[in-house]
């Protein structure tokens, strides 16, 4: 009897069901920070498109409104991995107190600029603080469940729900946008993203006790990886160029049916068109995060990110509403779990000391791709065709997934990142950035 007992339930004891997200979420004190994490998450989703419709409105030009937000693009994506850092070195509290207060005054200057006609010079001044001052609120929220699930089987079901709650601000911040700057005023999308910025900020600044400690972490940090930097990581790299592929698709899509609903007298619909490509790429998220994949992180990259690349390069060719509707929702199913696989092989490539690094230069490298490409989509709008602009999310995609492919062993982690990897992701107590 005993041998029965003990030899017939192994295997499942070995393979224990992945906790799921009704369990992950009732984690006690995890609603004091989700909630107005969520809020002040929305700037970098909705702070694109706000400018694009907003600086559009007022100059007519869609080249000018994808320069001046690759203006901020490009100051978020130089200045993440610094906050992050600092916000390591100081706590987050230090870091997003001023922070989010010189946000929403850049952003609302930003907004009175482009309001009274100022030139591109002076809207660009504004866009660089606008940029710059970006809180990195996603990689904190990644932190302080590090705290809250400390050598907790959880952590790895919290790492799905951070990938997924990234896909819902992709999905939310551009629609709301998107809905406030064509049935309310232009500038409306930009205000709100400044205020959302200002009061969510504010509220997770507000929740001390589950913020990671600044001494215990930056003494880990130099017991374990001393001075490591992120970049020196080859895999990092690697992942870089691929989610700059990531923000060209998210930069192309929003000026390119912006500019193809506005041709066809059906500015309104731009927010439908989008809303069919964010609803692929939610639903999408919500699955990968809940399915235990046995296949490997570097697999999942290559199979969704080709299919990425296959999708995003269709864009072009589609001439009417059904089929850009239909090519947008297979490019939002595409884009979530690149996403999601990217950031979860994060956690076996970095360190723990540099992982918050890792998770800003990623979405920093989003951000980049996203400028590029409002740039690029624009002039093409302005000086080729209409839906020139859809060839941008081809023209990122395609060179991203020939270097995903060609470097995908720098993927692998090394023998010692490995042991700590695995140690940090499941077994040692030590907070996940």
């Amino acid at each position: 009897m005993e041998s029965t007992v003990t030899t017939e339930p192994a295997e499942k004891r070995q393979a224990p069901p992945r906790p799921g997200y009704g369990q992950l979420l009732r984690t006690r004190g995890a609603w004091t920070f989700l909630v107005p994490g969520f809020a002040a998450r929305q700037p970098f989703a909705m702070l694109t498109i706000s400018i694009v419709l907003l600086v559009r409105h007022t100059t007519g030009s869609y080249g000018a409104a994808g320069a001046a937000a690759a203006v901020t693009g490009v100051s978020m994506a130089l200045c993440a991995p610094y906050g992050g850092r600092l916000a390591d070195r100081y706590g987050q509290r230090a870091v997003l107190l001023p922070g989010v207060v010189v946000h929403a005054v850049a952003a609302l200057g930003l907004t009175a600029l482009a309001l009274s006609h100022a030139p591109l010079w002076a809207l660009f001044a504004a866009a660089v603080p606008t940029g710059a001052s970006v809180p990195q609120v996603g990689p904190m929220v990644r932190a302080r469940w590090g705290v809250r699930l400390q050598g907790s089987p959880l952590m790895s079901t919290a790492a799905a729900f951070e990938s997924v709650t990234d896909e819902l601000t992709f999905v939310v911040g551009p629609l709301l946008a998107t809905a406030l700057c064509t049935t309310v005023t232009p500038s409306a999308g930009l205000v709100t993203e400044a205020l959302l910025t200002l009061v969510g900020g504010l509220l997770f600044a507000a929740q001390r006790g589950t913020q990671p400690s600044v001494d215990a972490h930056a003494a880990d940090e130099h017991a374990r990886v001393p001075h490591t930097s992120a970049l020196r990581v080859p895999g990092v790299r690697v992942l870089i160029v691929t989610f700059l592929g990531i923000g060209a698709v998210f930069g192309g899509m929003q000026v390119s049916l912006a500019a193809f609903t506005e041709s066809i007298g059906e500015p309104g619909l731009n927010g439908v068109l989008y809303g069919v490509f964010a609803a692929g790429n939610m639903l999408s998220g919500f699955v990968c995060g809940a399915i235990a994949w046995r296949a490997s992180p570097r697999r999942r990259l290559a199979v969704g990110y080709a299919g990425l690349a296959l999708t995003a390069s269709a864009l072009w060719t589609a001439h009417s509403l059904p089929l850009l509707a239909g090519l947008g929702l297979l490019v939002g199913v595409c884009i979530a779990p690149a996403l999601i696989t990217g950031y979860t092989l994060v956690e076996s490539l970095v360190p723990a000391g540099a992982r918050t690094e890792a998770f800003t230069w990623l979405t920093g490298a989003v951000a980049l791709g996203q400028a590029a490409a409002v740039t690029v989509a624009g002039q093409l709008e302005d000086r080729l065709w209409g839906g020139a602009g859809f060839l941008v999310p081809m023209a990122g995609t395609v060179p991203a997934l020939a270097t995903l492919l060609l470097l995908r062993s720098r993927l692998v982690p090394r023998p010692l990142n490995r042991t700590v990897a695995r140690g940090v992701g499941h077994r040692a107590p030590v907070a996940v950035d």
